[in-house]
């Protein structure tokens, strides 16, 4: 196993479906549609079939969950390449981007007046860096299992910034980086992740991993900022048409 296939591992800990079974050495992850990370197929490592057959458990994983099939590749791998020999597509609808690169770096000191990491998720954390007050059963598993902690960041009295921090063997896996609209251009994002770096050099973590749909160029600007560079790229493929007899939900 690659460097790259380890690190996916690594994030796949760090963001646990609700539903989660093994094809081989692939997963198949359910979360009831709640990202599509925690709802497609990571395809690392032997499914112990053929890629072919593979996909077609995939196919009936998905379809009997009620989601659309995907899996979740490296870029550029012997298996993406397995996966488009097969008749499947890059998933290029897919809403959070279909490609994602993977960043990795030490973990940057700087100032984090302001802000705080908290062992529990606030009804203000939710609202910010989720959308909602009153998460699902799913949701709530994906964002809260493991050792996790919710950075916050207060400003006028209301919680303006928030980030998720995950520890997974040794590395801190950031996500949900969220400011508020009328508090941004402040800083806020640094500071809120500065507060997480802290946090999780505590606990042991040297380095950091991230992961940023490839068109987000503000995201990847603000990381390269603080010290991240590229480590891998991964993409979503689905069945193109009649590859998956078309019974897509």
């Amino acid at each position: 196993m690659n460097a790259a296939e380890k690190l996916e591992i690594v994030c796949a800990k760090a963001w646990p479906a609700l539903v989660e079974e093994p094809l081989g050495e692939w997963v198949l992850r359910w979360a009831d549609g709640f990202t599509g990370r925690a709802n497609s197929a990571l395809a690392i490592g032997d499914p112990g079939r053929p890629v072919s057959d593979a996909l077609r458990a995939v196919c009936d994983f998905a379809h009997a969950r009620r989601i659309p099939p995907a899996v979740q590749v490296v870029e550029n791998s012997r298996l993406e390449r397995a996966v488009a020999a097969a008749g499947w597509r890059e998933r290029v609808e897919h809403s959070a981007g279909h490609q994602v690169v993977v960043l990795t770096g030490p973990l940057p000191s700087g100032p984090a007046g302001g802000a705080e990491v908290l062992d529990q998720p606030t009804p203000e954390w939710w609202e910010l860096a989720e959308g909602t007050a009153e998460p699902g059963p799913a949701q709530r598993h994906v964002v809260t299992t493991g050792k996790v902690g919710y950075g916050v960041v207060l400003a006028d009295g209301t919680t303006a910034g928030a980030v998720r921090g995950a520890l997974v063997d040794g590395w801190l896996h950031v996500g949900r980086l969220a400011v508020s609209p009328a508090f941004r251009r402040r800083g806020l994002a640094t500071t809120a992740l500065n507060a997480l770096a802290d946090w999780g050099r505590g606990h042991g973590a040297e380095r950091w991993v991230l992961q940023v749909a490839a068109g987000n160029a503000g995201a990847l600007a603000l990381y390269s900022g603080l010290g991240c560079s590229e480590h891998h790229r991964y993409r979503y493929w689905g069945p193109a048409p009649r590859t998956c007899e078309d019974r897509e939900p």
